[in-house]
């Protein structure tokens, strides 16, 4: 954890597809014969069904309820989905899970899922700046990637209330450029939009990390922020190590949509970050504790690791949510283990 938390303060240093649900009055009560999980745009696409109903499975076997699932295209509906009772369970990142937390206490981690060392010291995914394979030397200060030429470019962010698409990647921009003469009260409304006296040229919005990329490969954006795990079912490694600098990915021939009209298209990583393991979240004033007890249970259990869908070995064709790596598997956590990512805030 202390290793985390270093990584996370350095930076410092350096939001069924529905709407209006933040206004419905129909909150899923204690007395209720179904379980509902909401999920971001990143999981919510037909690519993704098969692995959200393998959750689904789960939970119903340990409360013998029924679970549906609600699918968004806002991290914010998602966020208000949860914290106002109308779905009981969703898997936020960091940042959406503390956004949920202050705005309703009784929203509170569930899981997170380990580094492969079955432990939190090296629960991390990670948060990368990419730009198009060929434009890489602009952003080169000597041998070494460097994040100094981005400003007044095209950035892609995927959601304000993303962890790695962009409380991240802003922090990371802000520490670095406050140095700077010129941007030394730079601030993260500078990031927020775009125009010849802002700080970038353009600013966009992927609405997911799916969006966020295809936006870098489509031309619309110079660079770009996504993160590693929500891309990792339609891309593939072909030079250099995998979250590296310097790493270069390509866009499968068969990768699903929104990446199916792109197949070919490479990129180049820029910057890398790791980032705390977005957790699954409850709201524990709807949720009741029988139900909680008999989830986290569940998911801590040693059967999930080995749930081929869930934790999907190398090699498998199943597209999941996680990989299976070494000791892999889920952990509860507290409400504290977050702290590292409020950090980022102040």
């Amino acid at each position: 954890m202390k290793k985390i938390f270093s990584l996370l303060v350095a930076i410092t240093l350096l939001t069924t597809i529905f709407t209006g649900c933040s206004s419905s009055t129909e909150k899923a009560g204690k007395d209720y014969d179904t379980i509902t999980m909401v999920w971001y745009p990143n999981e919510s696409g037909d690519d993704l069904k098969s692995a959200r109903d393998e959750f689904a499975k789960v939970i119903e076997e340990a409360t013998g309820k029924k679970v549906e699932h609600k699918l968004t295209t806002d991290y914010a509906i998602t966020i208000e989905t949860l914290v106002n009772g109308n779905a009981h369970i969703s898997w936020l990142g960091a940042q959406g899970y503390i956004e949920a937390h202050n705005k309703n206490d009784k929203v509170l981690p569930v899981v997170v899922n380990s580094g492969k060392s079955g432990t939190l010291e090296d629960a991390v995914y990670y948060s990368w700046l990419s730009v198009q394979k060929g434009n890489e030397d602009q952003y080169k200060l000597g041998d070494e990637f460097s994040i100094d030429n981005i400003q007044g470019k095209k950035f892609s962010f995927v959601s304000n209330s993303s962890t790695s698409g962009f409380k991240v990647p802003s922090a990371g921009i802000i520490s670095y450029f406050s140095k700077k003469s010129n941007w030394k009260n730079i601030s993260k409304e500078d990031l927020l939009e775009g125009g010849d006296d802002k700080f970038f040229k353009e600013v966009l919005f992927g609405g997911s990390h799916q969006g966020s990329a295809v936006n870098l490969l489509t031309g619309k954006a110079d660079i770009a922020a996504f993160c590693d795990s929500c891309v990792a079912n339609y891309v593939e490694l072909i030079d250099g190590t995998a979250n590296r600098p310097g790493a270069v990915y390509k866009v499968k021939d068969n990768a699903a949509e929104p990446f199916n009209t792109i197949p070919g298209e490479e990129f180049t990583l820029i910057s890398v970050t790791p980032v705390l393991n977005a957790p699954f979240a409850m709201n524990s004033e709807v949720l009741s504790v029988e139900d909680q007890k008999a989830i986290i249970e569940a998911l801590t259990s040693d059967k999930v690791p080995n749930n081929e869908k869930i934790f999907v070995p190398e090699g498998s064709n199943f597209k999941g949510l996680f990989d299976k790596d070494g000791d892999s598997r889920f952990l509860k956590v507290e409400d504290s283990w977050f702290d590292p990512v409020r950090e980022l805030s102040k």
